[in-house]
Parts: structure tokens; sequence; C-alpha cells
């Protein structure tokens, strides 16, 4: 397995990945909306390769305080083979190299299983209210 940038080729692929592993997608996760997160910071969105296919997902970001972790995702097919903790020590390396001390993510209600998964990554759960409002 090795790691690599998103760049808007792997889109599609990309996009499926995120469908299989059970995603919920927004209306930004478009071509335009991720080529306008390339532009951001495009260090922190990239891929997991694996049997000449992409196996791995993480979308970071840094807004200049925290860092957050969005739609990281495995194929089904290749969970459990610790690639998802791989993908997250990668991701806090590069925060790390920007500076980052605190990093957060959120989980869909739907996909409460994910949480133990983080948890085993060190990662603890925090009673916030998030509010939203697209525009």
């Amino acid at each position: 397995m090795k790691f690599r940038s998103f760049t808007l080729n792997d889109f599609n692929s990309v996009i499926h990945l995120w469908n299989k592993a059970g995603l919920i997608l927004s209306p930004s996760d478009t071509s335009e909306g991720l080529k306008k997160k390339l532009q951001r910071d495009s260090e922190l969105f990239f891929v997991a390769e694996g049997d000449h296919q992409i196996i791995g997902v993480v979308m970071g970001s840094y807004d200049g305080r925290r860092g957050w972790i969005n739609h990281l995702a495995v194929d089904p097919e290749y969970q459990g083979r610790k690639i998802g903790q791989a993908m997250i020590m990668e991701l806090e390396k590069r925060f790390k190299k920007e500076g980052c001390e605190k990093v957060n993510l959120l989980i869909e209600p739907s996909n409460k299983g994910v949480q133990s998964f983080y948890e085993k990554q060190a990662y603890k759960r925090d009673e916030l209210i998030f509010m939203e409002k697209w525009i």
C-alpha cells in the first residue's frame, strides 16, 4: 500500500469508494467542490492505493487552528487490515508538519459503528451541538 495525493482524475473512483463504504455525501462533494478543496490544502487530501486501485481515501482540512478529518473511508473489502489506522497516522503526521495541535472529526448518526475505530486511535467523544447552514 502507498499514499499519494488525490487528483481530480480520482474523482469517480473516490465517489464510488465513499458510496461503497456507506458515507453520506453532501452537495459540496462534486468535482468542482473537490477542486476547490485541492486549491486550499491538497497535501491533506490523499488516497491509499493497493492492488493497483484506490482502497482508501481521507480528506483532511486545516483552518490554522484545528485539523479536521473528513470522509475517511476504506473499501469494505480491505477493512480490518489497519489501512484506516495507517491513514490516520499519516494525516496526523501531515497535520503536525502544518503546526496543528488538535484534530477534530464528526460522525454521522447513521455511522455510529465507526466510533470504536476512532476510539482505538485515541480519539475521545466530546458532546457538542453542531449547527450548519448551506448558503
